[in-house]
Formats: structure tokens, C-alpha cells, sequence
């Protein structure tokens, strides 16, 4: 059975990010007055409530920050792509985002591994993505390639 998967629903508030996202480029929010940096799009500065905000692109780069690796989808859809990584990835500017590491077996996934981000095409979606930033090492930076925390990430067996 093949099954459409459902993907996100732009709304004038995102669709600024889902453009960007079509042309290779990641945008977060910025508060013109705090210098906060904020993900998901809103209408209000995360940390001083002011409205004034523009996108900035990011530099799509940031650490693992958790992860679990699905191995009952939610969703039939995904039925084929088990078991697969969904982790919230801290950028280097702050926001954390929810996605998936890519690029890289399940079992090699760890809480502080270098990501970097992958511009997955989907009919007329582009979901952002990451995998193991290029030309460095696929782990953590903490002892012996370890996370710092000694925390590692759910695998839900």
C-alpha cells in the first residue's frame, strides 16, 4: 500500500521559511530589538514580547541537541523509512529545531554531534534536514567522541 505522506501546511507567517527552505537557504527569526534568534516563526519575540522581527539566514550549522530513533512510525506513511532518526538540533545561533539526522546509520547518532543542514526535496516542499557536518567527525566533540552530557539518545526498544 503507498501512502501519501502528510507534510506541512504553509501559512503566510511560514511561508517565508518554506521559500527560503526551496531555494537552499535556512531563515530564523531575529528580534530587531533583543538580537534574540527564534524558530518557529511567530508573531512575537520569544524573550521580550516586541514585534519587531526579521528572517536572517542561518548558517545551518549546529549540534545534536536530543534524539530518539523511530522505530514504530506514527503514520503508515513512514512505514518504509523505519527506523529512522528524529532529533531537536541546537543551531550555532541559538534556535532548535525539530528534524531528522540524515546521512548517517541510526546507531551512530549522538547527543552533541556536528550537523549540518540538508535541503530534502518533497513534490513542492523542500524539508530541511541534517546530517553530519562535512569534513568533521560524526560524533561529539566530549571525551572519546562521546556527548558531553554522557547522555545518549533513546532508541525506543
Amino acid at each position: 500500500m503507498n501512502i501519501a505522506k502528510p507534510g506541512p501546511i504553509p501559512v503566510p507567517l511560514t511561508e517565508p521559511f518554506w521559500a527560503a527552505a526551496r531555494r537552499g537557504e535556512l531563515l530564523v527569526q531575529r528580534c530587531r530589538h533583543c538580537g534574540l534568534h527564534q524558530h518557529y516563526p511567530r508573531v512575537l519575540c520569544g524573550r521580550c514580547w516586541r514585534q519587531d522581527l526579521d528572517l536572517v539566514r542561518s548558517a545551518g550549522r549546529g549540534r545534536v541537541w536530543t534524539y530518539t530513533v523511530v522505530h514504530r512510525p506514527g503514520h503508515p506513511a513512514w512505514e518504509a523509512d523505519v527506523p529512522y532518526v528524529l532529533a531537536l538540533v541546537e543551531l550555532d545561533e541559538g534556535p532548535r529545531l525539530m528534524t531528522n539526522v540524515v546521512g548517517v546509520p541510526p546507531e551512530r547518532v549522538r547527543v552533541g554531534m556536528r550537523v549540518e543542514a540538508r535541503f530534502d526535496r518533497r513534490d513542492d516542499i523542500v524539508l530541511v534536514r541534517f546530517a553530519p557536518e562535512s569534513g568533521g567527525t560524526d560524533t561529539a566533540d566530549g571525551p572519546q567522541g562521546e556527548a558531553d552530557s554522557g547522555s545518549q539518545g533513546w532508541d525506543g526498544r
